[in-house]
This record gives C-alpha cells, sequence and structure tokens, in this order.
C-alpha cells in the first residue's frame, strides 16, 4: 500500500507534523479514500448488492426458461442443470468485482507486475470459483432429487430456486475474492481439488479404473466426462498454484527484508516461488497432456514435480531460515512419509500406481497446509497480517481528524523488533524504499510494468 506517513518519530518519542504544500492531495482524504476500501462494512454493503445482482439475474433466467413448463431438479433440462451454468456465471464475475476491489487494497502488488501474471491470476480465480459453484450445484440438486423421488417444479418454484442459487453464488464469490489471502486460497484450491476429482471418479463410466492408475481417469477409458472433470481440475489447480506462489512469496518478502536489516541470515524466497511455479507447471502440463496422448510427456511432468517438491521440501532449512523449529521436523516427517510411500509403490509392491499418486498428493497438500498456517501466524505475530494493516490505517484517520493537517507516524520501536507497524501496513512490499520492484523478475521499465530496465 502506500507510505501515508509524512513525519517520523523526534526524539522525544512525541510525532512530529509534516505540513501539506499547498496543491498536494490532503492526507486526510488520501487515509479516507483507503479506508472506506478496506471497511469491512463497505465490503459487506458492496457483498450484498453483488448478490442482489445475481438474484434478479437469477431471477430472470428462470421466468424466460421454465415458464409455463414443469422440470425436474436434476438431470436433463433440469433446473440444478440451469442453476449450475446460473452460479457458475454468477461466482465468476463476482469474483472478479471483488478482485477489483481486493488489488486496490491489501493486493496492489498484483497490478505492479506484467499484465499477463494478472490475466493468469484473474482467469485462474474465476475459473476455480465458477467451477466450485457447479460442482456444489448439481450435487445438492442431485441430493434432493434423490430424496424427493420422482419431484417436478413448476416456472413460480423454478424461478425462486434459481434466484436463490444466484443470490448466494454472487455473495460468496464476491467475499472470496475481496478477502483473498494466502490462507483462503489454499483452502479453495485444496476444495477446488479434491471435489474435481471426487466428481470425475464418480463419472467414471468403468468402475474398475482403479485397477490401473489414477491418471486413467484423464485418458477416456473411464468415460467422457470423467476424461473432461479429471483433466480441467488438473490444468486449473496447476494454474491456481502459480498464483499461490505468488501471494506466498508477497507474504514472505516483508519477513525476509525486516530479518536482513537486522542482520539476521537472508531468506531465499525465490527458491519457495520458482519450485511452486515449476509444480503448477508440471500439473497444467499433465493435465494438457494425457497418458493416452503421450506416456512420455506426461510421465515427464509427473517425474520433475516429483523432485522439485522432494528438493524443495530436502532443502527448507537453507532456503527459509528462522522459522519455528516444529516445520522443519513436521516438513522432514512428511519427506520421510514420501519416500515411504514410493517404496510401497516400488520395489514393495504393496499398491499400484494408484495408491501411490493418492498418496504423494496427499503428502504435498498436507505439507502445504501446514506451512501456509505457519506462514500465517509467523505474519501475524511479526505485525504484518491484514487485520494490523487495516489497524494502523484506522489508526492514521483517527489521528489525522484530530489534526486536521498532519499524519503524525507511529513512535519508533526498538531495533530488536521484527518491523515496525507502520512500515509493514503502509508500504507495498512490491517495492522497495528506494523505489525499485521487490523481485526482479517484475521490474517496471520503458516498456511498462514487466519491461525492460
Amino acid at each position: 500500500m502506500t507510505d501515508f506517513s509524512a513525519s517520523s518519530a523526534t526524539a522525544t518519542g512525541r510525532p512530529s507534523v509534516t505540513r501539506v504544500p499547498e496543491g498536494h492531495p490532503r492526507p486526510l482524504e488520501r487515509l479516507l479514500s483507503v479506508r472506506r476500501l478496506t471497511s469491512p462494512v463497505a465490503r459487506e454493503s458492496l457483498a450484498i448488492w453483488v448478490a442482489i445482482a445475481s438474484g434478479a439475474a437469477g431471477a430472470a433466467v428462470g421466468l424466460m426458461v421454465f415458464f409455463g413448463r414443469r422440470a425436474p431438479l436434476s438431470g436433463d433440462w433440469s433446473v440444478g442443470t440451469a442453476a449450475a451454468i446460473l452460479t457458475a456465471v454468477a461466482a465468476g464475475l463476482a469474483c472478479l468485482v471483488g478482485l477489483a476491489r481486493s488489488t486496490r487494497t491489501t493486493h496492489q502488488w498484483m497490478t505492479q507486475r506484467h499484465w499477463g501474471w494478472m490475466v493468469a491470476d484473474a482467469v485462474g480465480l474465476v475459473v476455480v470459483h465458477g467451477a466450485i459453484a457447479v460442482m456444489a450445484c448439481l450435487a445438492l440438486f442431485r441430493l434432493f432429487q434423490e430424496a424427493f423421488t420422482g419431484l417436478t417444479v413448476d416456472g413460480i418454484a423454478s424461478t425462486v430456486m434459481l434466484t436463490l442459487t444466484g443470490t448466494v453464488a454472487g455473495y460468496l464469490g464476491f467475499n472470496s475474492s475481496a478477502r483473498i489471502s494466502t490462507r483462503s486460497l489454499s483452502t479453495l484450491l485444496a476444495l477446488f481439488m479434491a471435489s474435481g476429482m471426487i466428481v470425475s471418479m464418480l463419472l467414471a463410466e468403468n468402475p474398475f479404473w482403479w485397477h490401473a492408475f489414477f491418471s486413467e481417469l484423464g485418458t477416456g477409458q473411464a468415460g467422457i466426462l470423467s476424461f473432461w472433470t479429471f483433466n480441467t481440475t488438473l490444468t486449473v489447480s496447476g494454474l491456481v498454484l502459480t498464483t499461490l506462489s505468488s501471494f506466498i512469496t508477497q507474504d514472505l518478502f516483508t519477513w525476509a527484508r525486516a530479518r536482513a536489516r537486522l542482520g539476521i541470515r537472508k531468506a531465499r524466497i525465490g527458491v519457495l516461488r520458482w519450485s511452486l511455479f515449476i509444480i503448477g507447471l508440471c500439473m497444467m502440463g499433465a493435465g494438457v497432456v494425457p497418458i493416452n496422448f503421450s506416456d512420455p510427456v506426461h510421465s515427464t511432468f509427473i517425474r520433475i514435480l516429483g523432485v522439485v517438491f522432494i528438493v524443495l521440501l530436502a532443502s527448507i532449512q537453507l532456503w527459509l531460515p528462522g522459522f519455528p523449529p516444529a516445520v522443519y521436523v513436521g516438513t522432514y516427517l512428511m519427506l520421510g512419509l514420501g519416500i515411504i510411500a514410493t517404496l510401497l509403490w516400488f520395489p514393495l509392491r504393496y499398491y499400484n500406481l494408484t495408491g501411490f499418486e493418492l498418496a504423494m498428493g496427499g503428502v504435498i497438500y498436507a505439507w502445504l497446509v501446514v506451512f501456509i498456517r505457519n506462514l500465517d501466524a509467523v505474519l501475524t505475530e511479526a505485525g504484518m497480517g491484514d487485520r494490523a494493516r487495516d489497524a494502523a490505517v484506522q489508526e492514521a484517520v483517527d489521528a489525522v481528524q484530530e489534526t486536521g493537517e498532519a499524519v503524525p507516524s507511529a513512535p519508533q520501536r526498538p531495533a530488536t523488533a521484527a518491523v515496525p507497524v507502520s512500515t509493514a501496513s503502509f508500504t507495498t512490499p512490491a517495492r522497495q524504499a528506494d523505489g525499485r520492484p521487490a523481485y526482479r523478475g517484475w521490474t517496471t521499465g520503458p516498456g511498462g510494468p514487466g519491461g525492460p530496465r
């Protein structure tokens, strides 16, 4: 975020006051603008408006599609099918609105990169929200159809159902992206991938698909619906994982720079960023090139993914010093579980390739969950979390309202502190103190963001 501090603490510990030159925006106006964007009340109000618009669209669809006829809850030409399409569109558009709001507040760094990264992130988030809405809607209407066997509803009931589902999809889609964070994004990724894999298993026409290997679901031998669900889930999950790597890197950057300023061993965040990025690309490659299209290419993507992940876990203390010892112990235990899972597959032949793929997938996502939760705890303790940032904005607004002209800065913390709250709150981690981008790969040059320096 922008540095709103216009003064520093004096030797007596009292904040100094700096007058604003004529023609410059008043600090109060800028702070109030930011506060309006970060205000929970404003966010919830906008979420309600988005939900109302989504509900109105659902009512219009219901009146046009089901007027004068009866339809089942689930199946072909059913209310559930129309609701799934509606919720996908509503959740996707609401996600875009929430993401646009988020990039103006807590995630300004997303717009300071090359436009291609922003487009990729937006596409991944929209597809994930839309896909989760579709799967949830289809499952819900199928459940009610099984509970009320033979039930059909008229146009009025269909319209009411579409209105409700559209309203809920719009509200949840907006709130999810407006409050997007590393932790919530990891939860979305796990939910999307787990539900996508389960749906692809349920849609498999061949009940013995698991006798071969897990990727059998993506070959078309288990059914065309299973084929598209499995490969789409794998591809989009890889895309979202690349987005998650950017969020994790951004969260770690301020923490790492604070440690470097104190003379503590510097973290090598690029190792984590590029490792997760490569893993995401490998997942996308495995989804785009199913094993029946090209076994060598598909297998190469899987092997690279496994090697990069093992090296990442084995070297965690080298690229991320300063984390709690429990994180290192847990990482090495999960690395050991991965090795055991490999040995049980080959040479012990305890289970087939399907069991091995499920075991490795569980290890990877278990480690991501543990790591991200500890990352959130470390940032919260250092005063760099979203709550600390919003609280600092509110304190600055209150201080300016009292003086009317200046922005008093917070008293300086002792040199042993991790990082001043004011710095963590008002300085965008994507920019260094001298104005240079935080990441060498995300430069702002003559060609604009991402152009040559």
